[in-house]
């Protein structure tokens, strides 16, 4: 049996809903950002990066630095998820 693709309509002002079976896929919510790209004729749609490879890696990366060992990139992430969510996160 086959199931219809979800559909949204277009309002006057070029707005849409997107359908509550997408938004759970794509792990979108109020406030998230979607970006649409075309590709071989079509658009392709998706939840938007909050950061592009460009900033990973220009943060792993930067001019005149050392790269870093993966220990370090582990380490750093575990000390921004202390910070930002309390001292026991992380661990």
């Amino acid at each position: 049996m086959d199931v219809a693709n979800p559909q949204s309509k277009v309002t006057a002002q070029g707005q849409i809903s997107i359908p509550a079976e997408v938004r759970r896929k794509l792990g979108i919510g109020p406030g998230s950002i979607i970006e649409w790209e075309e590709k071989d004729g079509e658009m392709v749609v998706r939840r938007a990066a909050k950061y592009t490879l460009a900033d990973v890696r220009a943060a792993l990366f930067a001019p005149g630095e050392k790269p870093k060992r993966l220990y370090d990139v582990k380490e750093a992430i575990r000390e921004h998820v202390r910070r930002r969510y309390g001292r026991n996160a992380g661990r």
